[in-house]
């Protein structure tokens, strides 16, 4: 292969990489996946994965390709299915299909697929391509990718602080710290996200909404999660009041008073129930395993200093995305983070620090936790 065909290669599949994360926050339990079909230089199909997890990439640009498809080179940023469920597996439609050459970005982990696509497409005589632009597809699906792996979503945590690490005053005022377009960039996470999560104490001080309010994003606010270890969320709050219109799920402890559960339930709310931690809080490793297996890959946790202080120090959290504004509160503020009993600087959590970005006069800074 030249240097030529590597780049064309590379430059179908970076188009396949952008069409895939069309379906973040859309698509889960599913991962979300593009594809392009290209017949002698032409794109001649292109597809991502549907809301709710199908129709597939595979299928969507085969129809859109129709008979031109039959020779034609296909690049997937994600291992064809080869199992069937709900819809035929991706490697007979591109078999039937006749395509000569398929580019696979990654191999995918579901113990039901995980190489027995490429193998099916390999002894069916196409040609098939493995691992291009490899790292690219795996942060895209990293969310897919920990549910399989580790039994649990993606956790991103969310932070918008002064320079000095403060959410407040000490009278507890925080609106705003950071500009509008910091907040913009905020509500975009929480469209690309399957859920938002907070502790109750933060719905009890904001009485959030945890929509996404951007003109033509609004109907894919994720599902709002609230972990209420003694479900204190009151009923009349704004979380509970949108229920019926966009999902509320509660995750709290064994043993909570039934009248209680069946009132936040009569009023649309889903309540998960978790065994406690030593502290009487819910396991959120429990919790997060009974979210994964309710579908849940990717969950921005905004809040409130307890949980994310909770999901750092249990080794829970998979990102950090800190908006910081350029002010500073001072030391009666009240800080991001609760305590994570450190007595050693050795045993601080280590960051590695993936992007900086100028949002107005704010810096959005994003790290990965090395757990």
């Amino acid at each position: 292969m030249t240097a030529s065909d590597t780049q064309r290669d590379e430059f179908h599949m970076q188009a396949a990489l952008r069409l895939a994360a069309r379906g973040l926050g859309r698509v889960a339990p599913n991962p979300a996946v593009g594809c392009v079909i290209v017949q002698n230089g032409n794109v001649i199909g292109r597809g991502w994965t549907q809301d709710g997890g199908r129709p597939h990439a595979e299928t969507m640009a085969l129809e859109m390709a129709g008979p031109r498809a039959e020779g034609a080179t296909v690049y997937v940023t994600l291992e064809p299915c080869a199992h069937h469920g709900k819809t035929p597996p991706c490697v007979e439609a591109l078999v039937a299909a006749g395509v000569a050459r398929v580019v696979v970005a990654l191999r995918d982990p579901d113990e039901r697929v995980n190489g027995a696509g490429i193998e099916i497409l390999q002894k069916s005589g196409i040609e098939v391509v493995e691992g291009l632009l490899a790292n690219e597809a795996s942060e895209l699906n990293a969310g897919f990718i920990t549910t399989r792996l580790h039994g649990r979503p993606l956790v991103t945590l969310k932070m918008a602080t002064s320079l000095d690490g403060r959410i407040a005053t000490a009278t507890g005022d925080s609106k705003w710290i950071t500009g509008v377009a910091a907040r913009r960039y905020g509500h975009m996470l929480r469209a690309q996200n399957d859920a938002i999560m907070i502790g109750v104490g933060t719905a009890l001080v904001d009485n959030p909404d945890l929509t996404c309010r951007i003109d033509g994003l609004e109907q894919y606010s994720p599902i709002r999660i609230v972990a209420d270890s003694r479900l204190r969320l009151p009923l009349t709050s704004n979380l509970v009041a949108k229920a019926r219109e966009v999902p509320l799920w509660i995750v709290t402890v064994l043993g909570n008073d039934k009248d209680r559960l069946q009132a936040l339930e009569d009023l649309g709310a889903q309540v998960i129930e978790v065994p406690a931690n030593e502290s009487g809080l819910p396991d959120m490793g429990l919790g997060l395993e009974a979210l994964a297996k309710r579908g849940i890959t990717r969950i921005l946790v905004e809040g409130g200093s307890h949980l994310l202080a909770t999901l750092i120090k249990d080794e829970l959290a998979d990102r950090l995305m800190w908006f910081r504004a350029g002010r500073i509160i001072g030391g009666d503020g009240i800080p991001a983070l609760e305590s994570i009993g450190l007595e050693r600087i050795s045993e601080a959590p280590e960051l590695h620090l993936i992007e900086e970005r100028r949002l107005g006069d704010d810096l959005l800074e994003s790290y990965f936790l090395r757990n």
